[in-house]
């Protein structure tokens, strides 16, 4: 059997015992038509030498980031403290339509092709076009030590489209793949990756939440790192309704979204949520939440080690 039968084999048997087990298959839309201006991705070359520490640094959230709202920072709420990172998170950076650098935090996940990514759905759902979209890992102070890596596919729920970052927050997650760096070599073979953990549970008492702030701000050259607690939170707003994970952790400011809900497991860590979901990840920076992963967070998985078509995620990258 070759590689890719095996592995449709493989994802049509993860999906049935899902659909069983948690009522009804996963669905999966057929990609519409290309945003205007969009085209081919840019190379490894190329965007290494487009994102400078100076654009990197200059780069703002994404208009839907975690808002910057009053803090209730109290002592009952963990702290958080900057640091130089981890191997495994990074951000994307890109260019917008207007021109403006952006940014968004996302996790390398394990997976056959050794060259995916999860972040918030909301960081990269917009139709404008992307340019020089690329994952620099562990970044930090304007530096790249460990390349850059293009993305060349977007995988979103196509229930987040249509029904936005409100009625649609159960869905705020996404799946990237991506291109190998200059010299070849896959980012997972770079720097490692977590497993995806879907149906994770709400309650963990030991889970390390990483999150990248506004780099315009000089005060927050670097990722912050925080030890908490999540459970589960039942949103009351109609205008956002779901179960989400929320979790305690001081100073998550705008910009943070995309940020992975860590827990350790045997093999490192297992990414449980990311910054998103309630209120596109919250209305304080010391209340985050994310959307809870299921079969439709595996879905996409699958969908992105097949090399599927991207149900309208993947086309604005120019």
């Amino acid at each position: 059997m070759c590689r890719s039968t095996a592995l449709r084999a493989l994802a049509a048997l993860l999906l049935a015992t899902l659909a069983v087990a948690h009522g009804g298959p996963a669905s999966y839309a057929a990609a519409p038509p290309p945003a205007p201006g969009a085209s081919a991705p840019t190379s490894a070359a190329t965007d290494d030498l487009y994102w400078t520490a100076q654009r990197m640094r200059e780069a703002q959230p994404v208009p839907d980031s975690k808002p910057l709202k009053a803090s209730i920072r109290s002592d009952a709420v963990p702290p958080s403290h900057p640091f130089n990172g981890i191997p495994q998170v990074g951000t994307f950076f890109w260019t917008d339509g207007k021109n403006v650098g952006r940014f968004c935090g996302a996790t390398v996940v394990r997976s056959p092709g050794r060259d995916l990514a999860v972040s918030a759905g909301h960081c990269l759902s917009h139709p404008d076009p992307k340019r020089y979209l690329s994952f620099v890992p562990r970044y930090h102070d304007g530096l790249k030590p460990y390349g850059i890596f293009p993305v060349t596919a977007i995988y979103i729920d196509p229930r987040y489209y249509a029904l936005g970052s409100g009625k649609g927050a159960r869905w705020d997650y996404s799946v990237e793949r991506l291109a190998p760096r200059q010299d070849g070599r896959e980012v997972q073979d770079a720097v490692g990756g977590f497993d995806l953990a879907v149906y994770p549970g709400y309650a963990h008492s030991h889970v390390r939440l990483i999150g990248y702030p506004g780099f315009s701000d000089a005060s927050h050259p670097k990722p912050l790192d925080c030890w908490s607690s999540t459970h589960k939170y039942t949103s009351t707003d109609p205008g956002a309704p779901g179960d989400f994970l929320e979790i305690a952790c001081a100073a998550y400011i705008d910009g943070t979204s995309g940020g992975p809900f860590l827990v350790p497991d045997p093999f490192g860590y297992a990414l449980i949520g990311v910054i998103g979901g309630y209120h596109t990840g919250g209305d304080t920076p010391d209340i985050s939440y994310s959307s809870y992963f299921t079969k439709d967070t595996l879905a996409l998985y699958v969908h992105a080690v097949l090399g599927d078509p991207p149900a309208g995620g993947g086309q604005p990258v120019a």
